[in-house]
């Protein structure tokens, strides 16, 4: 999987430092040339000292190959702008930083996929969004010892067991289930089936467990 982020800040560069530790190819875009060469020094992928808001820069990355393209820098009019030139290139998903949540309605109205307000601005969190796009939502919380994921059940195995036949573990547990559309706290004889949305309390270092065992 190929990710383009513009901006080589701290959440830019620890973003792509994290993601090139889960073996994604990464190019980073950054205008200024101290980020950039400090950037160049620590990161090891391809990094280009342009502007990301031109189409040469973008074409210069490869934009047309990019399965995500992220805007991390913290001018929200340069992301606004290069997220909007980037859809151009039909890249599948596309998530851009926001400084001031004033501004989040012209991203959403642009058809931007993910907007990151500064309350979860964290690169931990972008990089979750592309390395696990199959959970329909994540809320990290406490010092990251403990992740909250809405996941829909996948697993056929899964279908006519009852909540306490699979829950709770050692590493996660079920703290709710939809119905209908409607959240409720499960009760241990609530049957699963295949396609409902359920969201799980997951151990920090399980969550491949639990996505083996309800996504399958």
């Amino acid at each position: 999987m190929y990710v383009i982020i513009m901006g080589g800040g701290r959440v830019g560069l620890t973003l792509a430092d994290l993601l090139i530790n889960d073996g994604y190819d990464i190019t980073l875009i950054e205008n200024s040339d101290n980020l950039c060469n400090n950037a160049a020094e620590e990161l090891d992928g391809l990094v280009i000292c342009g502007n990301g808001t031109d189409t040469k820069t973008l074409e210069e990355a490869n934009i047309q190959e990019a399965d995500f393209f992220v805007a991390a820098t913290g001018n929200d009019e340069a992301n606004l702008l290069s997220c909007i030139l980037v859809k151009d290139y039909e890249i599948p998903k596309i998530i851009a930083r926001v400084s001031n949540p004033d501004h989040e309605e012209a991203f959403k109205k642009v058809g931007i996929d993910n907007v990151i307000s500064p309350e979860i601005t964290a690169a931990g969190f972008v990089e979750k969004i592309i390395t696990r796009p199959n959970v329909a939502d994540l809320t990290a919380f406490g010092k990251g010892d403990a992740e909250i994921f809405d996941m829909i059940i996948e697993n056929d195995k899964i279908s006519g067991k009852k909540v306490s036949e699979v829950s709770p573990t050692k590493d996660y547990m079920i703290i709710s289930t939809y119905h209908g559309g409607k959240l409720t706290i499960p009760q241990p004889d609530i049957v699963l089936n295949k396609g409902n949305k359920i969201s799980i309390l997951v151990k920090r270092g399980s969550f491949q467990k639990a996505t083996k065992k309800f996504m399958k």
